[in-house]
This record gives C-alpha cells, sequence and structure tokens, in this order.
C-alpha cells in the first residue's frame, strides 16, 4: 500500500470490545506498514495498551471528554494532515465530523459504529432520544464514510440518520488473533474448568442492563434441573448485586459464580461446554465470535444486531428471542445434549480474522477501493 498516514481518535476509558477491537486493529495496520497515530481522549485501560504496537504514535490528548477534545483535533488536522481518521464511538465520530468542518481539512473521516444505537436508547427520555438522533443525523452527513460491525447496525443508522444504505460500509470485527488462541492456552485457575466434574456454561460481559444475565441465570435454573450443570459470568458492571440476589434467591449459589472482570477469558472459552449470549442488544457480539473461533458451541437471543448474522439464521447455533429464559433454556440443553463439531463452528467466523479487517477498513480509511455494503 502507499505510503500514506492514517489516525484514530478513541477512547481507552473501560474493558469493553472498542478497546479490544481499536487495539486489534493497530495491530492489523502496523503488520500493513501502515503509519498510524492513535489520539486517546482517554487513556484508563492499560491492558489494551500494552499491546499497542510501539511503532504506533501513541498521543494522550489533554482532556477526559470527548467534546473538549476539539481544539486539540483541530490543531491535529492542521498539523499533522494525516490522510484519513479513524473516529470510534458517536462522541468521537460527532468531534472529528465538527474538526473536519471548522478546518475545511482534507483529511477523510471515517467512522465506526460498533452498536444498535436505537436499542441503546429505547428508554432514554423523549428530550435525549431527539437530540441524540438530531446529533446523528447532522454528523454522518459531515464525514466521508462509515463502517458498521453488522448489516443490522448498518440499517438502524440508515434509518436514523435517513441516508442511503450504499454510505454504510459493513466489516467485520478483528476478533480472531493468533493471540486469542494462545492466550486460550494459557493455565485456567478456577476449580470448576480444572476438575470438571459436569458441564460447565459461560456467559461473558459487563454486568449491565444490556446483557440481561438475569434471563441467563433464570434459564440455567431451568436447565440444572434436568442436566447437572454449573454456569460462570465474567464481568463486572452495576448489576452485580441484583444478579447476586437473584442467584440467591433462585438457591444457586453452589452452581453459579460471578468471579468479576478478568483480563484472560480466552482459557474459561476454551474449557466451556457451552456459550451463551443472553444480551438485549448489540453491534456484534465479540465475545460469541471468540467462543465460535475457539470451536465452543453457543446459544444466544436473537437480538438487534449480530448474533443472526454471526450465527447464520441459526446455523451454527440456536437464536432466541430477547428475554425469554424459557426458549433460552430449552436451546442451552439442545446444545448441551447434541453440540456441533468444532471445526463446523469455526467455520463461521472466517472472515472476523484481523488480517481480514484490517485490510477492509485500510481500503476504505486510504479511499483504494469502494466496497460493497
Amino acid at each position: 500500500m502507499e505510503e500514506k498516514k492514517i489516525a484514530i481518535l478513541a477512547s481507552f476509558s473501560g474493558t469493553g470490545g472498542v478497546e479490544r477491537m481499536i487495539s486489534n486493529l493497530v495491530n492489523g495496520f502496523s503488520a500493513f506498514g501502515v503509519k498510524t497515530d492513535l489520539l486517546l481522549i482517554r487513556a484508563d485501560n492499560l491492558h489494551y495498551l500494552d499491546a499497542i504496537p510501539n511503532k504506533v504514535n501513541l498521543i494522550k490528548l489533554k482532556t477526559r471528554h470527548n467534546f473538549t477534545a476539539l481544539p486539540e483535533l483541530i490543531k491535529f488536522l492542521k498539523t499533522e494532515r494525516p490522510h484519513a481518521l479513524l473516529a470510534a464511538k458517536d462522541r468521537a465520530i460527532f468531534v472529528a465530523a465538527m474538526a473536519k468542518t471548522l478546518t475545511k481539512s482534507k483529511t477523510r473521516i471515517v467512522a465506526r459504529l460498533g452498536t444498535t444505537v436505537s436499542e441503546g436508547i429505547r428508554e432514554k427520555p423523549l428530550p435525549t432520544r431527539i437530540i441524540r438522533n438530531l446529533i446523528m443525523k447532522l454528523s454522518y452527513r459531515l464525514i466521508d464514510e462509515t463502517i458498521c460491525v453488522s448489516r443490522g447496525v448498518a440499517e438502524d443508522l440508515a434509518n436514523i440518520t435517513g441516508l442511503k444504505a450504499t454510505r454504510f460500509h459493513v466489516v467485520r470485527n478483528p476478533v480472531i488473533t493468533e493471540k486469542l488462541y494462545k492466550l486460550s492456552k494459557e493455565t485456567i485457575n478456577h476449580p470448576w474448568l480444572i476438575n470438571k466434574e459436569i458441564p460447565v456454561i459461560l456467559g461473558i460481559g459487563r454486568l449491565t442492563r444490556q446483557k440481561d444475565f438475569g434471563t441467563l441465570i433464570k434459564a440455567f435454573h431451568i436447565v440444572q434441573q434436568n442436566i447437572p450443570s454449573r454456569l460462570i459470568i465474567l464481568g463486572e458492571g452495576g448489576m452485580r448485586r441484583e444478579l447476586t440476589e437473584l442467584i440467591r434467591g433462585l438457591k444457586l449459589k453452589e452452581s453459579v459464580d460471578l468471579p468479576g472482570f478478568t483480563p484472560n477469558p480466552y482459557p474459561y472459552i476454551k474449557n466451556a461446554d457451552l456459550f451463551v449470549l443472553s444480551s438485549r442488544w448489540e453491534g456484534s457480539p465479540n465475545a460469541l465470535t471468540e467462543a465460535l473461533a475457539l470451536g465452543v458451541p453457543v446459544a444466544s437471543t436473537d437480538c438487534p444486531s449480530g448474533p443472526k448474522e454471526i450465527l447464520q439464521n441459526g446455523r451454527f447455533g440456536p437464536l432466541v428471542p430477547p428475554g425469554d429464559y424459557k426458549a433460552l433454556a430449552e436451546a442451552m440443553i439442545k446444545v448441551l445434549k447434541s453440540p456441533l463439531p468444532s471445526k463446523i463452528l469455526q467455520q463461521a467466523v472466517a472472515e472476523y480474522t484481523v488480517e481480514e479487517s484490517a485490510r477492509r477498513y485500510l481500503q476504505i480509511l486510504l479511499g483504494e477501493k469502494r466496497l460493497d455494503t
């Protein structure tokens, strides 16, 4: 590829999928020999920052908020003049759009959207929803290209903005790396997986309403009455107390464990008998993709968006309505009794390698080739 510099505007503020995907992307860009500046509005997550290659120019902005980053971003565009800038997440996209407009910069601004926005704001107050939608309608008209992590996200964004679907590219997340397979072989320290006596079911994600682990726990209560098993949910969040009370109320303290966040969940995934995604909404769920890449059987809610695309309408794992714990329990029992072979499961996620994802991102960022949505 021609020697061109690109920049990425992001916030490493948590332990979610965005931080991991940006980290994987910059590694992919580096492998292609593309010079990259990584502009961080927040740099709290050292775990993912440590994975950034040394050849990437890491720039920590002097603000911790997206909107106050505007002056620094304007200065950066004027002085550094990158060929393209990738903005990850909604607020960063708006700031990037404003910076391009105010500077009249020739830098290509490319947005990356990784969630189904309409679902995420559905229960917000009406004024909040109106303002959010207006900002999005403005932002996406001012930028050059938009990358969505699934067709469902692209369709949702087209509905919100009123823009044609051809404005949005669908590029799969850079989930599958050699490091994933290497990390999956590390020693595991959970007693249920070291000396496995009965099947272990796994869920991963922040303990929030979006991930809906309450439905998973209720479903597991039914599963355990049919198949002796255990449930581990990796993650931390504001609903820990509520979930702990639910576990206690269902008398599942001896068979459900909430060990918290772990920087390396892959040995847990690799050694689980079933991975379950119970989310109310997603964009393209990385943990589901990782489970399939490691050959682990899965069951999932058919939430907007991503699972249906990843599982190809149920070919690689059952899909059930979000919030329906009885249907989820039936799906979990079905998979535990008759799991698909690992090699078949791995076929589902062939497009999610870091090499393929980084290549397609670069084609859009550098304007070398227009891709089909």
